[in-house]
């Protein structure tokens, strides 16, 4: 899920660029693909997808037509998520009900998620061979990025479980046996 939020916040960041050239500019027209810059974090997608004034008005399309239905759904997902917390939090939380609401907020999350990935497509769609390489390496390195974040040496690692009481005496140390899937604290 995660993986596709970041992907998904590219795709954002192309849309919003896009939806806001400056004035009197146009973009450069498409030519090779630019060098990948070094640092990841302080790139301009939009910039070295090198978008035709044609496709940046294509995606502000794209936007556009399915906003009221973004809206819609991102509506729905917050008071599912808040029929949720309320129902959680009752002084004497019925099960069946925090399951109801448990399918509400995965049904929200769907939608979502449906709707993000179709409007990526459409995106897609709008440019060309390069330009789809160039993105799929910007993903890439973005993705690089997040987890050269998340990872930490063993030292800080072992610092924080301890923060947490999570030690080798509680059966959590980093030979326990995991659960697959199950992330390092």
């Amino acid at each position: 899920m995660k993986q596709h939020g970041r992907i998904l916040t590219l795709l954002a960041v192309l849309a919003l660029g896009v939806a806001v050239p400056a004035a009197g500019q146009t973009a450069p027209q498409p030519t090779e693909a630019p060098e990948p810059q070094q640092n990841a974090v302080n790139r301009d997608p939009i910039l070295e997808l090198n978008l035709t004034p044609e496709q940046r008005q294509q995606i502000r399309t794209i936007r556009g037509d399915n906003k009221i239905e973004r809206a819609e759904i991102g509506e729905r997902l917050r008071a599912a998520n808040e029929a949720l917390n309320v129902a959680m939090n009752a002084d004497n939380p019925d099960e069946a009900v925090v399951e109801q609401r448990l399918h509400d907020v995965a049904s929200a999350q769907a939608a979502a998620m449906r709707m993000r990935i179709l409007t990526e497509i459409r995106i897609r769609r709008v440019l060309t061979v390069q330009q789809r390489e160039t993105l799929r390496l910007l993903q890439r390195q973005a993705r690089q990025v997040q987890r050269e974040r998340q990872l930490t040496s063993p030292t800080e690692r072992q610092i924080r479980r301890d923060q947490r009481g999570l030690n080798q005496r509680d059966g959590l140390g980093p030979f326990a046996p995991r659960r697959k899937n199950q992330r390092l604290p």
